[in-house]
């Protein structure tokens, strides 16, 4: 083991330190002060950025020994007068900040010899408490002469009292002067290093962070953020006895929000005149489909779909209060080996907030928010946010959906049509958002699609969450012998390009170069690189809120219309109110992806071809050969209602008349004339009594149950 000393501040020895930083300041900030010395003390920080400072001696000295530097830049401020005060007084509240420092260290990484210096540490915010004020100085009054002590700095932790009273000298109890003291707020942060970068079976480390003063209150759980600051050490006391061993938590100096949305990611000039050549090029819908996941060959229907998902539709705030969601939310159903679940992992990548979790290991609680009782509140409870409020304003992706438990499931169906997630548990009445597109997969109910069952009895899902899913694609995996053959040559392709790079990496082939390697990656890369892609749906989300035109109303009434008007006398009703809203929203995205501010026919027609593919696998009823929502909302077809409407009334009328009891045969029989089939009939009855709505008392004879 290693023994280290631990560094004290390192004092560097310059002439002038703060004349130095006071030649600095007036050079490089002057602006910055003048907006400080007009806004103080609303704002009372001064932001420096690392880069600026191009003294070599002094960029050292401030990660070396940070708590010096700091005070000799405030001392530079206050005896220059750099920041001048309407009534004269100096601006001893200051906060001097620092930014982009130039090495970022993991929380695993931290080792002793960082005590007392400046370090920068990136992860993602797991907890924060709530913003309280801490004592700073406090002023006390004696008991016996009633005069007031000088101020008492206190530190982190113990409060720090005197025991006698330093004007008459007695040992006597001492008042906390409230009004004189000094407040600052403060607010304890537990920072968790990002799960990317870790191997298998390592768990993700956190540290503590202490935010102050105007850092507080910025940030929420599930944000990514860059801390800067000092790394200080406190000793552990077990049951008063002081052990060895100490603990480390970060003294924040500021905090670097990273990307959070696609609403904040930053673009360039340069890249909004790339963006904007783009949205001109008439093949965009064909370039921005094959960006995604290119390595999976076919599926071109899906991911158009998902391409709309990314670019999403306008939410919209009515004037009463309501909220219309935009997100657009995708189900896929289908056969094992089809690349679900490499669509869901390539989506997230993509998305600036994804959150990826699947359905066997999930939980209501891991998925909506949880309330947990720890130290880290002292001994109160506070919220953790789940997969869903963590993904808020990006994409959840939910693998293996079928197999989610069935409470856990529940905890889907507020956060996907409200887009917020309530819960009052411990005491605590919450609402969170969690303003998320959800891109949902599943198997089949036996692991297969059966061809001869409808797909509405295969998909495991409760009839009431299917309906709140815009798009359900079902995806087959059906024997074909052209598709088959390219799907195969495609594989093998990525695989043998695969294989030729590892190769080359480990010793180089003589007759493979950067062009070579270029050509033969060609089928799997990208159209669109996936930066600037991002970029693209970024700048689409923040610039471009189209406007239906008349013909693309037009088309969406008339589409709507003709599928309600299918429903006619005995047919039963093809679409919803939620299905017509779905395609408003599907047009938006389509609108937003050429950056148009227009909803246009070329829109609606692109959508509705989708729209009608979908429904055509999911609500198709073969029997009566029209749509029928009720198949996919209620998972019961009309034409199955009314053979179980039927079957009772025939029940009850032969009941009647012998003690409430029916023969089996006599109702086929009389069901059979009206022109139902036999197998229906019998596999009817067969699910009444499943359903408990049948009894069957002795063989061949049947009665209804209330």
């Amino acid at each position: 083991m290693r023994d280290q000393a631990v560094p004290e501040e390192v004092t560097v020895e310059v002439t002038d330190v703060v004349g130095e930083w006071t030649k600095f300041l007036k050079k490089q900030y002057k602006r910055e002060l003048a907006e400080l010395s007009r806004e103080y003390p609303h704002n009372r920080s001064l932001i420096i950025d690392y880069r600026s400072i191009l003294n070599n001696r002094l960029a050292f000295e401030l990660l070396r020994s940070p708590g010096k530097v700091i005070g000799d830049i405030r001392d530079a401020i206050i005896q220059n007068k750099l920041i001048k005060l309407k009534d004269g007084e100096d601006p001893e509240r200051i906060n001097i900040r620092f930014t982009n420092l130039p090495q970022r260290t993991d929380i695993r990484d931290i080792r002793a010899e960082q005590i007392n210096t400046f370090v920068a540490i990136e992860g993602i915010l797991r907890k924060t408490t709530e913003v309280r004020p801490r004592i700073v100085s406090a002023v006390f009054r004696c008991r016996s002469c009633g005069k007031l002590t000088d101020p008492v700095i206190q530190g982190y932790g113990r409060f720090d009292e005197p025991d006698f009273c330093p004007n008459c000298e007695r040992k006597t109890r001492l008042d906390l002067v409230m009004n004189r003291c000094r407040f600052v707020d403060t607010q304890k942060l537990r920072i968790q290093e990002s799960p990317e970068g870790l191997r298998g079976g390592e768990q993700p480390q956190t540290l503590d962070v202490d935010a102050t003063d105007d850092l507080t209150g910025q940030v929420a759980p599930g944000d990514r953020v860059v801390v800067n600051g000092i790394l200080r050490s406190v000793q552990r006391v077990n049951y008063g006895q002081k052990s060895t061993l100490f603990d480390i938590y970060l003294e924040c100096n500021f905090i670097e929000i990273a990307e959070k949305e696609f609403e904040e990611i930053a673009i360039s000039e340069e890249d909004e005149a790339e963006i904007k050549a783009l949205a001109r090029d008439p093949m965009i819908y064909k370039k921005i489909t094959r960006s995604i996941a290119p390595t999976i060959y076919g599926t071109d229907d899906v991911k158009e779909a998902i391409a709309l998902q990314l670019f999403g539709g306008i939410a919209k705030d009515m004037p009463d209060g309501s909220r219309l969601r935009g997100d657009i939310h995708v189900l896929l159903v289908g056969d094992p080996g089809i690349a679900k679940s490499q669509i869901l992992r390539y989506v997230v990548k993509l998305s600036p907030r994804g959150i990826y979790t699947s359905g066997k290991s999930s939980t209501s609680a891991g998925l909506t928010a949880t309330a947990v009782k720890d130290e880290f509140g002292d001994g109160r409870w506070t919220l953790e946010a789940g997969a869903l409020v963590l993904a808020d304003m990006g994409i959840a992706a939910v693998d293996e959906m079928d197999k989610m438990a069935k409470e856990d499931r529940s905890a889907l169906h507020e956060a996907m049509e409200q887009q917020s997630i309530s819960l009052a548990k411990a005491g605590i009445t919450a609402t969170l958002k969690s303003r998320c597109a959800l891109l949902g997969a599943a198997n089949p109910k036996l692991g297969r699609f059966d061809q001869f069952v409808p797909i509405a009895e295969q998909i495991n899902m409760p009839p009431s969450l299917l309906s709140r899913f815009d798009l359900i694609f079902v995806m087959t995996d059906q024997p074909e012998a052209e598709r088959d053959g390219a799907i195969a040559n495609h594989i093998i392709k990525t695989h043998s390009v695969g294989e030729l790079i590892k190769q080359h990496e480990y010793s180089p082939l003589p007759d493979v170069d950067e062009e070579y390697i270029e050509r033969a990656l060609a089928p799997v890369t990208p159209d669109i690189d996936p930066v600037l892609l991002r970029k693209y749906i970024a700048y689409a989300k923040r610039t471009c809120f189209p406007i239906l035109s008349d013909g693309a109303k037009e088309a969406l009434i008339a589409y709507y219309m003709r599928l309600r008007n299918l429903a006619s006398g005995n047919k039963p009703v093809p679409v919803t109110a939620r299905q017509l809203e779905a395609l408003v929203r599907l047009a938006e995205a389509s609108a937003r992806m050429r950056l148009s501010n227009t909803v246009d026919t070329e829109d609606t027609d692109r959508i509705l071809r989708i729209v009608d593919a979908c429904l055509r696998q999911v609500a198709y009823d073969a029997e009566s050969g029209s749509f029928d929502i009720d198949k996919l909302v209620t998972g019961v077809t009309k034409s199955q209602r009314d053979i179980i409407r039927s079957v009772k009334e025939t029940i009850r009328n032969l009941s009647g008349e012998s003690g409430g009891q029916a023969k089996v045969d006599e109702v086929i029989d009389i069901l059979i004339q009206q022109g139902f089939s036999r197998d229906k009939i019998e596999y009817t009855i067969e699910q009444l009594k499943r359903g408990g709505e049948l009894l069957e008392p002795r063989h061949g004879l049947i009665k209804l149950i209330g």
